[in-house]
């Protein structure tokens, strides 16, 4: 840390973000949390899923139930699976360079993915102005920053924002392909964001707005903060899987230290 930064701060410096004081670094899920993609994500899953569904007569994908229990915060191919598993519907794998019209479970996500990318080359995303000021609070007063998302477009997303000039590593589901690792629940995404850090886990924050990844904060021994920007059940949903504390929005955090 800069001796500016400690002149300043004293020994609280995460205490200025509104987090405990031994947490030394932010760990941030893209989608809902820094970014609005998880409209754009859940556009693309309605497509998908309601295509896929009608061809057989079945109703369907309901954009808030669905979406937050089955593929919200998760690796595309679990989300299709356990969609799928909801409606008593079994399709093969795949692999993962099937093309987007396969019926297999990499198929259907392989076409999601079409859409989505679709969708981001209109243009127009923004981040949300508060988790951009709060990511760059947390650079000057030295904590660790790393974005952990299960979305294999996240360079895209964070470089088109300008958000990549605050982090310092990324995890994401181009990562957990070539690493081997497993998707939200698991904790295992986080964990590696940590160790790249150079932090434990204890001393790591988790920023979530999905059941899935808050579950997965909690699984990795992270404090977790969520992000409830559904309203409704979410954010009492979002603390019994294991949320330290909710809030609407990262402005909150800002405002209860400013």
């Amino acid at each position: 840390m800069h001796a500016a930064q400690s002149s300043r701060y004293g020994d609280n410096v995460a205490g200025v973000l509104g987090l405990p004081d031994h947490v030394s670094a932010c760990l941030f899920d893209l989608d809902g949390v820094l970014t609005p993609t998880a409209v754009i994500h859940n556009k693309a899953w309605t497509a998908t899923f309601d295509e896929f569904l009608r061809a057989r007569g079945l109703p369907g994908f309901d954009p808030v139930h669905d979406y937050n229990d089955y593929v919200d915060g998760k690796p595309r191919e679990a989300g299709v699976r356990d969609f799928l598993s909801s409606r008593g519907i079994s399709l093969p794998e795949g692999t993962a360079d099937d093309p987007p019209d396969a019926q297999t479970v990499n198929g259907l996500g392989n076409r999601k993915n079409v859409l989505l990318l679709k969708l981001l080359e209109q243009g127009g995303l923004e981040p949300y102005p508060s988790s951009a000021e709060y990511l760059r609070r947390a650079k000057e007063v030295g904590l660790r920053r790393a974005v952990v998302s299960s979305s294999a477009n996240t360079l895209q997303v964070i470089t088109s924002t300008g958000l990549d000039q605050y982090l310092e590593a990324r995890v994401d589901g181009v990562t957990i392909r070539e690493r081997g690792l497993k998707g939200k629940p698991a904790p295992d995404t986080f964990l590696e964001a940590a160790r790249e850090l150079g932090v434990e886990p204890a001393r790591a924050a988790v920023f979530e707005d999905a059941l899935a990844g808050v579950a997965a904060g909690r699984a990795g021994g992270f404090f977790v903060v969520g992000v409830d920007r559904v309203g409704g059940d979410h954010a009492e949903d979002l603390r019994r899987s294991g949320a330290d504390v909710v809030v609407p929005d990262l402005g909150q955090l800002l405002e209860e230290r400013s």
